[in-house]
């Protein structure tokens, strides 16, 4: 296994893309590509097989999408003999590998770091909530760079949203909106992907010259048909290689599950009911205005204990 900090050359690609765009540099080399797209009406993200243009498969998506019938499409492709690389969460992959129950050379496992999988319900609460405000969502980008690729935000339509005042962004940054099983993600023991990437978080630190605000891609290669194929795109890419330690160090979720906040089963019965105008307020506010209503709260509790005593 070998880690690297990686940039593809092309820029504009790289630009378009959620990190250093390795993930086009890769599609390139295969017969066809599986991976995750918006659906038309933006408010849904589904697995789908392309051959040649990987545009709408570029970029995080954050929320759950559906695979569909895709495992049973990738079994097909493989049986005539296509070249396919597979593109998607842990969880994903290894599901997959347990579906096709053998090894096929050709084809390729690549997977995403994953912090956790959202709620598509909250997602489509959010679309609609946004859609009164700002009018039909037609386009949205999850990893925006147009301030840098650090500070990125949601970009819907033309209207930029920081990730730190975004309300769904912020609701899934406190984990309160992430499926059961990925506060104990067993994908993260299992790895059956050929290859992993993600961001290079703190590149900044490990490698200087690798970081130039424009977004830096992590690759992690687990197989000696992973690193086989890294050597064939290196020539495409400007890389480094680091540690493992180095390279993971600013993204945990690589090895570890978030924790499960304590209002988790709370924030979905109030999803079932509340407005999301409610649920912004209740589980998206500022930081200091949820530690002053909670300091509120404990000194309206204190009062009435002294008034009952």
């Amino acid at each position: 296994m070998k880690t690297y900090a990686a940039i593809y050359n092309n820029n504009e690609i790289r630009e378009n893309s959620s990190s250093g765009g390795i993930f086009s540099a890769l599609a390139d080399k295969f017969d066809v590509v599986y991976g995750v797209a918006m659906t038309d009406d933006c408010y849904g993200a589904e697995m789908i097989r392309v051959e040649g243009d990987i545009t709408p498969l570029r970029g995080s998506k954050y929320f759950q999408a559906k695979v569909g019938d895709s495992f049973k499409q990738v079994k097909k492709d493989l049986e005539e003999g296509r070249k396919v690389l597979f593109s998607g969460t842990g969880c994903q992959i290894n599901g997959l590998s347990l579906f096709l129950g053998k090894k096929y050379q050709n084809l390729f496992l690549l997977d995403i770091i994953c912090h956790g999988t959202p709620s598509p319900k909250l997602w489509r609460e959010y679309v609609y909530f946004q859609e009164k405000k700002y009018g039909k969502l037609e386009s949205v980008n999850f990893r925006c760079k147009d301030d840098s690729w650090i500070d990125f935000g949601m970009k819907e339509n033309q209207l930029y949203i920081s990730k730190d005042t975004d309300s769904f962004m912020r609701m899934f940054l406190r984990n309160y909106c992430l499926r059961p099983a990925c506060y104990e993600c067993h994908a993260k023991q299992y790895k059956k992907s050929d290859m992993t990437i993600a961001d290079f978080w703190g590149i900044e630190n490990v490698a200087p010259d690798m970081h130039d605000g424009r977004g830096t891609s992590l690759v992690i290669t687990r197989t000696e048909k992973g690193q086989e194929l890294f050597n064939i795109i290196k020539n495409e890419l400007k890389w480094k290689e680091v540690s493992y330690e180095e390279g993971v160090k600013g993204n945990p979720s690589e090895y570890s599950s978030v924790a499960r906040p304590q209002k988790r089963d709370t924030f979905f019965k109030d999803l079932e009911k509340m407005p999301f105008e409610k649920m912004e307020k209740k589980y998206a506010a500022d930081i200091k205005f949820l530690l002053l209503r909670k300091v509120v709260r404990k000194i309206k509790r204190t009062i009435k204990k002294i008034w009952r005593g």
